[in-house]
């Protein structure tokens, strides 16, 4: 299940057109990009999460 881009209202999977405000959704080769954008930057944040929970471990043991 997917998502208008444009009203937000849920419509199956490989739908054209939002059948409540007639939006043109996003073919499966975009989609495919976006989701593996969202993948990257996911990872990317968990990155920086761990790199500054580690910065603060090594601050807390300074003192």
């Amino acid at each position: 299940m997917g998502f208008c881009i444009n009203c937000g209202q849920q419509h199956a999977d490989g739908t054209r057109f939002c059948r409540f405000c007639g939006n043109q959704q996003p073919g499966e080769p975009l989609l495919q990009r976006l989701r593996i954008e969202a993948q990257q930057i996911h990872a990317l944040r968990l990155q920086m999460q761990s790199q500054q929970q580690n910065n603060q471990f090594q601050q807390q043991r300074r003192w």
